[in-house]
This record gives structure tokens, C-alpha cells and sequence, in this order.
């Protein structure tokens, strides 16, 4: 959520933006917020000027009653009483503008960075750099799931019959596999000075609202029924609300946290033959990284987070690239983001396994994160990054892995981590 007191000076830079996000239905609502807060700010001048009027007049009532002049103390408090009812109105009336204010604030997209290309959709996203050598083995490469199923490590019937589609049972070597990769990654993080932390796998629905866009919300969420709160989609939301309400010293800055927890999600809508299996599913786990940090240290976070993504995946020999998400497919509340994408051999192609973004201060400014610094308090920006989701990074470990005679070979950092195997076979 951009500072109402921008959108109020920069009228046609909002404007901008919001056409460079392709959401030309948004315009109107810049002219529409612009009017309803003016409003807003005359109720509540009104209201101040109707505060003062009444503090001074009741000054003037005691002094009349001391000099006993009662039938003028009681004309003032006459009038008190009457400004005591428009006063009433008058805050109703601030409260349901600033109501109004709060919710479109919340639909306009955050300020995007220059950078940041111009484009519709993710066709349009920017390769930025490749990492690694993709190769192309020469036999060839089941789908996920069957590799999976030769090694006896899953099992997608039993969980249909339990839980439905979007389900799956991890079984023996390949569970272990799952385990050693997030252990991995905790490790690796908490190696790179982040502090480990395992969260509220449930949030309130303010949190919700302060992180993600409503569409977010819609398209991800479980609500937990009867109860104010939901299911985390990734442990970022629960991550970033642990400093819902907070003035962190500037010198306690930045904050920058490593977190498990399993992760619920929709996933509506149909999905190709490519997203069947362990690939779009409704539960899975994910090692996370937040940061809380000074916004003119948040290019710099930035960078180093999507690196780490990066550092991690060639560290088990997995060639990687990066794509820098456009502006069509930002979404609102954020400012840049960069996705880390596998190399899938099978496909011939790589496939998303990260993604890394910068959102400014608006996560803060809806949760009220700030920062207490030498000329005052301010707020804060947000970053988070996915270190890694086992779920897809199993697919791309797999076939990157796979040899020809159906064995899956363990790189030497995860060796440890599976009790000293070298090969699943």
C-alpha cells in the first residue's frame, strides 16, 4: 500500500504506474480516493475546529458560574451540547471515510521499481543470468512421478483416497531425500548468519490483509471455518506479521530470519500435464527467508537474497538461471522480483523453483513496522525468498540426478544428511 500522502502529490505517477501493471481499470480509483480523502480531511477538520470550540467554551462556563452569571453559563452549554451532536456525526462520518480510503489504498498497486521491465505476463519476464551447464543426458528421462514410483517413494492413489487430488504420500528413500533437503537448507542459511525459526502455520485475518492483495488472498488462502484465521500459504506471511505493531531500533536493524513450515495452498483453476503430480499441490514444505530492513538497504538485500537461491542449487550441482519478473507480472505490493528457475533435462527447459521480492514499505506500512532512527520513525521495507520447496526442487533434483540405470547419485552435501548414502537406488 503506497502513503495516501503520495498518491495525493503525485497524482499522475500513480497513474502511470498503474497503466505500466496493464490495470488500466484501476485509474479511476486514483481520482476516486483523491476526492473521498479530501473529504475525509475536512470532516476531520471540521471535528478539530468543533475540540478546540468546546475546550475553550468550557473554560468560559467555569468562569461564568464562579461569577455567578448562570443564565450565560447556561446559553454556553447549549451551545456545547449542540456541537457535542455534529461532533458525533462528524466522527462517524471521518471513520466511514477513512474506511473508504483504507480499502482502495489497498487495491492500487505499490510504486514499481525503473528498473523492472514493461510487459503484460510472464511471457514477457527477462532472462538475467545462467548458472551452471544444462545438460541433456542420452537416454532418456522419465516423468517425475514415475522415477518416484520405481523407487517405491511415492505413493498419489493412496493419497486421493484420503485427501483427494493435490495430495501425496512421500515413502522411504525419496521422504529421506525430501528431509535432507530442508535440513540442508536450514543449515546453509543459518551458515550465512540468518536466524532459524519455525512460525504459526495459521495467521489472523489482518495479518493476511498486510501482506497479500486481495486476489492473493482469494486465490491461495484456507480459512479456518468458525475461527478468525487461515491456513499459511507460505511461511513469509507469518514471518513478516511476527512484527505486526513494532518499532524496531534502528540499530537492532536488519532482521533477517530463516524459517520451516509446511505450506497450504487452492491452486485454482485447470493446470497442464506438466503441473501434475508433486509439481501444483495443495500442501507441501519450504525452507523461507525474510528480511526487515532501512529501505536504503533494501536493493542490497535484495541481491544477496536471490543469490543465496542461486548458491544453494549449485551447490548441489544444479544448473540455474534467473528471471527478472515484469510489470504485468508483479504483484501489487511488490516493488522487483526475480525468479529462480531450474533446469529440467526431460523437458529441455527450465521451470520455476523461487522467487525472490522486494516490496518495499508496503507490507510494513499495512502491518505498522517501523523504525525508531535518529530523525524519527519510519517504516521499514520487507523482502522474502524462497531458499527452497522440496516439492518442486525434488523434480529438478531428480532428473539432473537420474542415471541410467534408474539410480539417483546424492551430491556430497547432502551425503551427510542421508546417513551416508551416495546413491537412492
Amino acid at each position: 500500500m503506497i502513503d495516501i500522502k503520495f498518491l495525493r502529490e503525485n497524482p499522475d505517477l500513480v497513474k502511470e504506474n498503474i497503466r505500466k501493471k496493464f490495470q488500466d481499470e484501476k485509474l479511476k480509483l486514483v481520482d476516486e480516493v483523491i476526492e473521498i480523502d479530501a473529504m475525509s480531511r475536512k470532516a476531520q477538520q471540521e471535528a478539530d475546529s468543533l475540540r478546540a470550540s468546546r475546550n475553550k467554551i468550557s473554560k468560559e462556563i467555569g468562569a461564568l458560574m464562579a461569577q455567578g452569571k448562570k443564565e450565560e453559563a447556561e446559553m454556553k452549554k447549549a451551545e456545547v451540547a449542540a456541537g457535542a451532536k455534529r461532533l458525533i456525526e462528524l466522527e462517524e462520518e471521518e471513520k466511514e471515510l477513512s474506511e473508504k480510503v483504507t480499502k482502495i489504498m489497498m487495491v492500487i498497486p505499490n510504486i514499481i521499481d525503473p528498473s523492472v521491465p514493461i510487459g503484460k505476463d510472464d511471457s514477457e519476464n527477462v532472462e538475467v543470468k545462467k548458472y551452471g551447464e544444462p545438460a541433456v543426458p542420452d537416454f532418456e528421462i522419465p516423468y517425475h512421478t514415475e522415477i518416484m514410483e520405481k523407487l517405491n517413494g511415492i505413493d498419489l492413489d493412496s493419497a486421493r483416497k484420503v485427501a483427494g487430488n493435490g495430495f501425496y504420500y512421500l515413502m522411504g528413500d525419496i521422504a529421506r531425500l525430501h528431509s535432507a533437503v530442508i535440513s540442508y537448507a536450514r543449515d546453509f542459511m543459518i551458515a550465512r548468519g540468518f536466524t532459524y525459526c519455525v512460525p504459526p502455520f495459521m495467521i489472523r485475518s489482518n495479518v493476511v490483509t498486510g501482506v497479500m492483495s486481495f486476489a492473493e488472498m482469494d486465490a491461495m488462502m484456507y480459512k479456518i471455518e468458525g475461527e478468525d484465521l487461515y491456513l499459511i500459504g507460505t511461511s513469509e506471511h507469518s514471518m513478516i506479521g511476527k512484527f505486526i505493531d513494532t518499532i524496531i531500533p534502528e540499530t537492532e536493524l536488519p532482521k533477517t530470519l530463516t524459517s520451516y513450515s509446511p505450506c497450504f495452498r487452492k491452486e485454482k483453476g485447470a493446470h497442464g500435464l506438466e503441473e501434475r503430480g508433486v509439481y501444483r499441490i495443495h500442501q507441501f514444505e519450504k525452507q523461507e527467508m525474510i528480511v526487515v530492513c532501512k529501505p536504503d538497504e533494501s536493493p542490497m538485500w535484495f541481491e544477496k537474497l536471490w543469490q543465496n537461491t542461486v548458491d544453494l542449487f549449485r551447490s548441489m550441482d544444479m544448473p540455474v538461471r534467473t528471471i527478472e519478473c515484469c510489470s504485468g507480472d508483479l504483484a501489487d505490493l511488490k516493488v522487483k522480483s526475480f525468479d529462480v528457475e531450474a533446469w529440467s533435462p526431460r523437458q529441455k527447459k527450465y521451470f520455476e523453483v523461487g522467487s525472490c521480492s522486494n516490496l518495499g514499505d508496503a507490507q510494513a506500512r499495512r502491518l505498522k513496522i517501523r523504525i525508531n532512527g535518529e530523525n524519527g520513525k519510519y517504516f521499514a521495507h520487507t523482502l522474502n525468498n524462497t531458499v527452497v520447496a522440496p516439492p518442486r526442487m525434488l523434480i529438478a533434483f531428480l532428473e539432473n540426478n537420474l542415471q541410467k540405470d534408474g539410480s539417483i547419485k546424492i551430491p556430497d552435501v547432502l551425503q551427510s544428511y542421508m546417513g551416508g548414502k551416495k546413491e537412492i537406488r
